[in-house]
């Protein structure tokens, strides 16, 4: 019997006040696929991002391995598709206070269960988001630090952090991760996520990537989506 994509979007649309952003969005998502989603400024791009990761109201079906984030139940939906936004909004507390609360949601631990009976590995969550945030040179001493006190660089690398040290998503939804980055802190991001959605360790299969960059596009992604108020299509190959 064939399995179903990883993730498919059939004739998605979207409104913002009574206005149409996007319609007959269509999209289909394997795994290993790293989806780079181009548009001009205000297309819908983060709009679409917040449809599949079903934080709005959206037309239209959002599958994930073929069934619909209400049969999964939406708690648990979201804790396999991650949405982390350009600028998370400013949260009360650390980064580690952050996590412990998301860790102490009963979906979450669902999820953690599951993953403990069907694989050999874990690892906690601040254990291994500290890890990672340490590849992209972000002291250890920060994840004690109020959210309001970091820079826009810190919140984007910490925030990513937590989301990849969770385990997990299987698909990714980032908009801009690297946006407040310089060119060296953004490639070490990059090359992460690549070998990420490599590793067996992980849960990562594949990511949607908003990027204004068109060279990081063609650094990072596999299948490159330009989105306009009509819809979506592929283009064969990067832009650069």
């Amino acid at each position: 019997m064939t399995q179903p994509p990883l993730l498919e979007l059939r004739d998605i649309a979207c409104r913002r006040d009574d206005q149409l952003v996007f319609s007959n969005v269509n999209l289909t998502i394997h795994e290993g696929d790293i989806v780079v989603l181009r548009g001009r400024s205000g297309c819908g791009k983060t709009t679409l991002l917040r449809c599949i990761a079903h934080l709005i109201l959206y037309e239209g079906q959002v599958l994930y391995r073929g069934s619909t984030p209400k049969a999964y139940g939406i708690p648990s939906f979201r804790t396999r598709m991650l949405y982390v936004p350009q600028r998370p909004s400013m949260l009360p507390g650390t980064p580690q206070d952050f996590l412990r609360m998301i860790t102490s949601l009963d979906a979450h631990k669902a999820h953690v269960n599951a993953l403990k009976k069907d694989h050999n590995y874990y690892q906690d969550p601040l254990e291994r988001a500290l890890e990672i945030s340490a590849k992209w040179d972000v002291d250890s001493s920060l994840w004690e630090r109020e959210w309001a006190n970091l820079s826009g660089g810190e919140t984007q690398r910490i925030a990513l952090a937590i989301a990849v040290g969770l385990n997990t998503a299987e698909v990714m939804l980032l908009d801009e991760p690297t946006s407040a980055l310089d060119s060296e802190s953004s490639s070490a991001v990059e090359r992460y996520m690549l070998n990420e959605i490599r590793s067996p360790d992980s849960a990562l299969k594949a990511m949607v990537w908003i990027t204004h960059s068109d060279e990081q596009g063609s650094r990072v992604g596999t299948k490159f989506i330009q989105i306009s108020s009509g819809g979506c299509f592929e283009e064969p190959t990067p832009l650069v």
